[in-house]
């Protein structure tokens, strides 16, 4: 088993990640009036750390010249959240749903 595994920061947010993994994370952004096929390559560069099993390198705040390659699976949307808004004795309810985007990746390469 590999025990490879490294730490990325995409979306605001930070991700434990090992090859074959697969994740999702925020709705990445493309150029208009282009569209991502599945296999299509993404490289995360804002990676904060990278152990192999025997060695561990952290980044201040990232590791020069690490990557992580990772081909692109589809794009989504989560199950719908109820958002309710209620103040007592003032006959104030609100209510919202709300479906968040997100991009599935296959994490390829840790390097």
């Amino acid at each position: 088993m590999d025990k490879q595994f490294a730490v990325i920061e995409t979306g605001g947010k930070q991700y434990v990640v090992r090859e074959g993994d697969l994740l999702s994370i925020e709705k990445l952004s493309v150029e208009k009036g282009t569209e991502q096929k599945a296999g299509d390559k993404v490289v995360f560069d804002k990676v904060l750390l990278v152990d192999d099993g025997d060695s561990t390198s952290v980044g201040t705040p990232y590791i020069d010249g690490a990557k992580v390659e990772a081909s692109f699976v589809k794009n989504g949307r989560t199950r719908k959240i109820m958002v309710f808004k209620y103040k007592q004795k003032s006959r104030y309810r609100v209510k919202n749903t709300h479906r968040q985007y997100f991009t599935q990746v296959k994490i390829e390469k840790i390097k």
